[in-house]
């Protein structure tokens, strides 16, 4: 296969849910050798700020000279991003070669894996062949089915921030959804918290005393020294003082909090990461379209926000930065989500919107979604594709305007592409 005909596989896999559990996850990398067993991992599940918190820890785990695997999804630009190995996205060589490997191994199951499932599996081979030391292992979904607890107990489980999301197979109510994520809390091991959920960390808790993991809970209040601009945080925290985060949203400086807690329990793990790694980690961290910042004149930035706690979060940073002037937005999401909520959350800050459609089959129209912010009190136009939304937005803006696109990451790399910052 070449990278074309790799990447066509791999989405020709269909999606089966949770179903079946883990059975065939288990059965696959039984029969490549189980390389999970030979890795050692940091977990990490929630709602919101995943990505981000394992990008942070990823590049403090590199600056302090531990060989690290970066798990996470989706990805914005390209494929390759789902895999990477010390800040660099998998080769579209080793992509090709591993799965022209498996793909034999596959294709004899009787019950063939899904995308997810095949891709988890493919990584973690990837990440024992590189003898990556540790490997930061993002949750796809939820967290007791999701193909990534198939580890035995991790160096770290993290659980980030809690919101709704994923209802239809999480289910309706919080306790529902954070039961879900506490799957992946295992015996032995210590359990870090973002904390602030008190209906979440109450199912966290029971469930850290019921397997036997330590419970840790992330305290925000040792933050101090705070200031926010578009260039990101610095912030002091505890022994660290003055640490520079290049990551926007208000969001992001308890994302930081959780994430040097984690680092002070990777200490007690047995890990050796110095001071001097903390801050050239947390200083060097790149998330795209995470309140990235595109454009300053006019100034527009893109949010890969996509739930109602997500919106909730870009909102507080525009407050936090522009406390006087109206956002311009472009918002494309999908149907299955909770975009009247999404909406809400915007709409005081918010001057108008724009429209579109992400590339995606599960995305909603853009002419429906401009009737529901009309509906709730907007002024809304679609546009059509993200190209056109973004060309609209840039073709109406003073240089003073503040321009926001958000709704889905699946439109992310779009946006990055419109604007000229594809990989």
């Amino acid at each position: 296969m070449n990278y074309e005909e790799t990447i066509a596989y791999i989405h020709s896999a269909y999606w089966k849910g949770t179903k079946d559990g883990l059975a065939r996850t288990r059965e696959l990398l039984a029969l490549l050798g189980n390389p999970q067993n030979d890795l050692r991992f940091i977990h990490v599940a929630g709602t919101n700020g995943k990505g981000s918190t394992c990008a942070m820890l990823a590049s403090i785990l590199q600056a302090a000279g531990y060989r690290t695997g970066l798990y996470t999804s989706p990805f914005v630009n390209r494929f390759n991003e789902r895999i990477a190995l010390n800040g660099k996205p998998i080769s579209d060589q080793d992509l090709v070669d591993i799965f022209e490997r498996i793909r034999p191994i596959v294709d004899a199951m009787p019950r063939q894996p899904s995308e997810f499932e095949l891709i988890t599996c493919a990584a973690m081979l990837y990440y024992r062949e590189q003898r990556c030391d540790v490997v930061v292992l993002e949750v796809g979904m939820g967290g007791e089915f999701d193909s990534t607890n198939v580890i035995d107990t991790p160096l770290l489980t993290i659980i980030t921030a809690m919101g709704f999301d994923h209802m239809k197979y999480l289910g309706n109510t919080m306790t529902e959804i954070a039961s879900a994520k506490a799957g992946i809390i295992k015996p032995g091991g210590t359990t870090l918290i973002y904390g602030e959920n008190p209906e979440a960390d109450r199912v966290f808790s029971d469930t850290c005393q019921r397997v036997g993991s330590r419970l840790v809970v992330t305290d925000h209040s040792r933050i101090t020294d705070h200031a926010h601009t578009l260039k990101g945080h610095d912030l002091s925290f505890g022994p660290y003082s003055h640490i520079h985060l290049p990551l926007i949203g208000s969001h992001q400086v308890k994302n930081a909090a959780l994430v040097l807690t984690a680092v002070e329990e990777l200490h007690q793990a047995g890990l050796s990461i110095p001071d001097a790694a903390v801050y050239e980690g947390m200083a060097a961290v790149c998330w795209p379209a995470r309140m990235e910042l595109l454009s300053e004149k006019p100034v527009f930035l893109l949010d890969g926000g996509h739930n109602p706690h997500g919106f909730h979060a870009a909102a507080e940073t525009l407050q936090e930065l522009f406390p006087d002037r109206k956002v311009k937005v472009m918002m494309g999401v999908m149907a299955d989500k909770d975009h009247g909520d999404m909406i809400r959350q915007l709409l005081p800050q918010a001057k108008c919107f724009v429209t579109v459609r992400p590339d995606s089959p599960r995305a909603m129209g853009a002419e429906a979604l401009a009737e529901e912010i009309r509906a709730l009190g907007g002024k809304a136009e679609p546009a059509g594709t993200v190209q056109d939304g973004v060309e609209r937005m840039l073709r109406e803006a003073e240089p003073e305007d503040v321009l926001l696109a958000i709704g889905s990451l699946y439109m992310a790399g779009d946006v990055r592409n419109a604007m000229g910052k594809g990989a």
